[in-house]
């Protein structure tokens, strides 16, 4: 869903980018391509290899959108009317690393070296 977002409704993706990134209008479409086939590469259960592959692609994607995040939240809380505020910031704060536990859990990517 959130990736389709970036494609149908980029705007609010756009206006939360942080104001150092160059061209966020075709980061944040191709920021929803991405979010789209990895999520299409999660749901195949053919291929492991490409689930793990896609699990890996989208915990390194959520750590990098999480400056977007947070400059979301800093913009927020200095607006007057504290924007969404904290209930809605916070957890999406402790989210992020969840997401990215998340997409390494579906795509079935072992977090430890096997003995032998």
């Amino acid at each position: 869903v959130a990736g389709v977002m970036h494609l149908v409704q980029p705007a609010p993706f756009v206006s939360i980018t942080p104001p150092g990134v160059p061209f966020p209008e075709e980061i944040i479409f191709w920021t929803g391509i991405a979010e789209i086939f990895g999520a299409a590469a999660l749901a195949q259960p053919f291929n492991l290899r490409l689930r793990q592959a896609a699990g890996i692609a989208l915990a390194i994607y959520a750590l990098c959108v999480w400056p977007a995040n947070i400059n979301h939240f800093a913009m927020d809380m200095a607006r007057d009317d504290g924007g969404l505020g904290l209930a809605y910031h916070v957890p999406r704060m402790i989210a992020q690393p969840l997401i990215i536990v998340w997409a390494l859990w579906a795509g079935e990517v072992p977090l430890r070296r096997r003995k032998g």
